[in-house]
């Protein structure tokens, strides 16, 4: 009998202690304790053992080193007695206090903040030629104005699909491709805008995708929500299908899209997309944007929010104010509170659907709810209509037809260039007529004839 060759031992993980710090008049949307234990499960995520932590709360960011001295003694005296290997900030560090810690720590310790941990996660995870291209853009130009030796842990090739290719202190982190601390910065300029017309392409590519499901008239509905917050689980319930799922944050990062029939036999497009969080680095919006541009072309959301999640509350609103600063926050949107079935109280979820209109409580995971909340995509698609005006060119007479077939025109004006339509429209055609709206106080009124609609 042949020998059995024995397996290659997993190197031992990095050990990291975390330092959460508060500043004053400037509070998060978790406390300073629920935020840690949100970046304690971001390092987990990406490969890393939290062995201790600690926080500190401050009147202003100290100008050369973020927070002082003294506390910079402590945690250097606290990470040489638990042997920690690295140290995890949990609040974004501008370069110069990047390095100036850096000189404090010591070249034994890698200084992370949470933008780098969670750029990690998502170079782990993407698994397509676009993810890996925008992770990658997020990263580099992260990665420019830091370089200095910190920098070794994402110093790793980019792999297909963001397959494991390195490893630094036992453990194998994605990053943007193999750089040495005295790379050029031109030749990372050159890179980044390599990417940016790769990806550029990507999102052209997007638009015609669009363009072609728009005229199949059948309306795009996208899952948005905190991660981990069931958004996965739930597509392949409505969709029968089996996108991957896993209890972890940010297990799926690539959008994925599927068909899904309606009550009534009608069709819809269901797509599920990245997950949020609170600070989500500004790096990953920008290099998402072909991805993102899936929730804002949208017809009708779906945010998706686990209501036995602690910090529930908090999370609603951090997925809120995303979906603002993306511009969806005009699309029709119905709350989804998921994971009923681990409710302890289940009449506690029944009093929040009924205080939020236009929203469901379900268990993606047993299937309870899914039938009326299958109801009211289809009720909040195609049944309520919100008044409009619109000034169409000529130039969009698929519009124009769009109007006159699936809208309720009440008044019909043509001018030299194009046309002045007065009358309601479905609240999923909202997205698509947004810039020929007549007038700009137009907006603000649909948002509240949208609310007095419970839409």
């Amino acid at each position: 009998m042949a020998k059995r060759k024995p397996e290659p031992t997993r190197p031992p993980r990095q050990r990291a202690f975390l330092v959460g710090v508060e500043i004053k008049g400037q509070p998060g949307l978790l406390s300073l304790d629920d935020s840690l234990e949100e970046l304690a499960l971001l390092a987990d995520t990406a490969g890393i053992e939290v062995i201790g932590q600690t926080t500190q709360r401050i009147d202003r960011i100290h100008p050369g080193t973020y927070i002082g001295s003294g506390k910079i003694a402590e945690i250097i005296a606290l990470v040489e007695d638990s042997l920690a290997d690295m140290v995890i900030f949990d609040n974004e560090l501008a370069p110069t206090h990047q390095r100036e810690l850096e000189e404090k720590f010591g070249t034994k310790v890698q200084l992370l903040d949470r933008t780098a941990v969670i750029l990690d996660i998502f170079a782990q995870h993407a698994q397509t030629r676009e993810g890996s291209l925008q992770v990658e853009l997020a990263q580099y130009e992260y990665r420019l104005p830091r370089l200095t030796r910190a920098w070794t842990h994402l110093a790793r090739q980019a792999g297909g699909g963001g397959g494991r290719t390195g490893s630094v202190g036992g453990v194998g982190l994605r990053g943007p491709g193999e750089t040495q601390l005295e790379v050029d910065r031109r030749e990372i300029n050159k890179k980044i805008a390599r990417l940016k017309t790769d990806l550029e392409k990507v999102r052209a590519h997007r638009e015609r995708y669009r363009a072609q499901r728009k005229r199949s008239l059948i309306p795009t509905v996208a899952l948005v929500g905190y991660t981990n917050s069931g958004k996965s689980t739930l597509l392949n319930r409505l969709s029968r299908s089996d996108v991957y799922v896993a209890d972890q944050l940010f297990a799926t990062l690539d959008p994925t899209t599927r068909r899904i029939s309606l009550p009534g036999g009608r069709l819809a497009l269901l797509t599920d997309t990245v997950g949020f969080i609170q600070k989500l680095p500004t790096q990953l919006v920008a290099a998402f944007r072909a991805t993102l541009e899936e929730i804002s072309e949208s017809d009708l959301l779906i945010h998706v929010v686990d209501i036995t999640h602690p910090n529930a509350l908090a999370q609603w609103e951090s997925v809120q104010q995303t979906l603002k600063d993306i511009k969806a926050d005009h699309i029709p949107i119905i709350t989804v509170f998921n994971k009923m079935d681990q409710l302890d109280e289940p009449s506690f979820g029944e009093e929040t659907v009924r205080s939020l209109p236009n929203s469901a409580l379900i268990s993606a995971r047993s299937g309870e709810g899914l039938a009326e909340l299958t109801a009211l995509i289809e009720k909040v698609l195609f049944e309520q209509f919100i008044p409009v005006i619109v000034r169409l060119p000529f130039q969009e007479g698929q519009l124009i037809s769009q109007f006159h077939n699936v809208g309720q025109v009440e008044r019909f004006e043509q001018e030299r260039t194009g046309v002045i339509i007065h009358g309601s429209l479905p609240g999923r055609l909202l997205a698509q007529f947004k810039p020929y709206f007549f007038n700009t106080k137009q907006e603000t009124d649909i948002h509240e004839e949208i609310d007095s609609n419970d839409l």
